[in-house]
């Protein structure tokens, strides 16, 4: 589920269209502002403006920032778990901690995402909290997961530091 490119789905040339007229699809990519490539053999590529990008740069960052402020605001903290709901629905099967967790560790990651452009975080971040939402709104995989392992042994864990 992809929620942050459908904005721009509609406008596309293909990687044969850009090698075979680089000039016009520059123009193109420069009067949109962004331009998808699509490619048979490798993913699709965006060509974008520099100043398109730097802009997109900026609304992240000052969005990340503003909900990071929110979020120590007790209205605010309140004010975003209310609307969590209408952007994630799976929210409802969390429990109020799983969804203070999530708040909080997608706000980490949209922080990541902004200020070190560690964007596989906040993708990393939904998908982990959608796929605990699953978990829990199957009664026969909540059972499984909650299981006692017994005596079972996983081997060696190693960490990284």
């Amino acid at each position: 589920m992809s929620i942050a490119h459908s904005a721009f789905e509609s406008e596309s040339v293909s990687f044969t269209d850009l090698s075979r007229n680089p000039k016009a699809v520059a123009a193109k990519a420069a009067a949109l502002g962004r331009l998808r490539v699509t490619h048979r053999d490798a993913p699709d590529m965006v060509l974008t403006t520099a100043i398109y990008a730097e802009r997109a740069e900026e609304n992240l960052t000052t969005a990340s920032r503003l909900f990071l402020a929110l979020l120590k605001q007790d209205d605010g903290a309140e004010s975003l778990s209310l609307a969590l709901p209408e952007v994630f629905p799976w929210v409802r099967h969390l429990d109020a901690e799983e969804v203070r967790e999530f708040t909080v560790e997608l706000l980490e990651a949209l922080s990541d995402a902004a200020e070190l452009g560690a964007r596989e975080a906040v993708h990393r971040a939904i998908v982990s909290w959608r796929a605990t939402a699953r978990i829990n709104a199957d009664p026969d995989q909540l059972g499984e997961a909650l299981r006692p392992l017994g005596d079972v042994d996983l081997g060696p864990v190693e960490v990284h530091e």
